[in-house]
């Protein structure tokens, strides 16, 4: 699957953030903690220049712990990055983020001048319901789709701190593919863009290698199936997604594969860590300087024939 996403207002969003950002003190970006890579913008590092971040892992319930961990510890390497995992279902760990943002600045008389924070990330990743919880207040729409947010709010909070709230957005091309893929899973990318089959067919085989005992115990089976397709079919016969013929519906197998695994169904799940998308950034980086090269071959062979004829 290849997604080249490219909504109407990623220009306008990143205007505005590029604009507002000289008057911005700390930055609050919003990741899956099931996803840290694939929903990290990596606009944010070309805009944030020195300015103090704070990366908060979203939905810190639904993945892996021992992972989260790992990924807590990979992003507080990173210099003025400190790292948060929190859940909806623990507001605590929600406003213990304001205290953080205090820390981040400890030249700063937040009595006498507020903090300035500015709070991005990707669609559906939690920040109105995040926004709403600082608050105590009902204050930024909230719904479980991409795109609900479709313009800057200033929202006054506890400890002297004013969150400036930006729409959620993509960037214009996913790389890794993989990034793609992990995104349509977890529910970032719109159900429009992609079919249900073929994210189920990439959920399948990483959950067969990393996750089978979750699998199995959650779809009832007694055997480990040997292949993502198997797997598939599997849930399609537990599930009763049958065709006429006695052919399972990949359509509803994935569909139904997917549903369980956003919802958390299968357990703690983490669909990435950062070894292995550095090995995958690795792997990118190769297959794009093959291509350019097999195109500068190419072109030049082109050029070669053309030269021979005119002659």
């Amino acid at each position: 699957m290849s997604i080249n996403w490219f909504p109407g207002h990623m220009h306008k969003a990143r205007k505005e953030i590029a604009e507002v950002m000289p008057q911005v003190d700390i930055i609050i970006e919003m990741l899956d903690a099931r996803i840290p890579f694939s929903s990290e913008n990596p606009l944010v590092p070309q805009l944030r220049g020195n300015t103090p971040c704070i990366k908060v892992l979203n939905k810190a319930d639904l993945a892996d712990p021992a992972l989260t961990a790992v990924w807590v510890n990979h992003f507080e390497q990173q210099t003025g990055v400190r790292a948060i995992p929190i859940s909806q279902q623990h507001p605590e760990h929600i406003k213990a983020l304001l205290k953080l943002c205090n820390d981040m600045l400890p030249e700063r008389n937040l009595d006498i001048r507020p903090a300035r924070a500015m709070i991005m990330g990707i669609p559906n990743v939690g920040k109105s319901t995040l926004i709403n919880t600082l608050a105590g207040r009902t204050i930024a729409k909230t719904g479980n789709e991409a795109g609900v947010t479709k313009a800057q709010q200033r929202i006054k909070l506890e400890n002297n701190v004013v969150l400036t709230d930006t729409p959620g957005f993509l960037w214009p091309k996913l790389s890794p593919p993989t990034c793609g893929y992990r995104l349509a899973v977890t529910g970032a990318i719109k159900d429009t863009v992609f079919e249900y089959a073929d994210i189920a067919l990439f959920a399948a085989d990483y959950l067969l290698q990393v996750y089978p005992q979750a699998v199995m115990q959650r779809f009832d089976l007694t055997e480990q199936p040997d292949s993502d397709l198997a797997l598939l079919d599997a849930i399609g016969v537990r599930r009763g997604c049958m065709r006429k013929g006695g052919v399972v519906d990949l359509e509803k197998a994935g569909t139904i594969l997917i549903t369980e695994l956003r919802a958390g169904n299968l357990g703690p799940v983490t669909l990435e860590t950062p070894d292995m998308v550095s090995q995958e950034q690795i792997d990118a980086k190769a297959e794009e300087a093959a291509k350019s090269k097999d195109k500068a071959e190419r072109e030049a062979e082109r050029k070669r024939k053309a030269q021979r004829k005119y002659r």
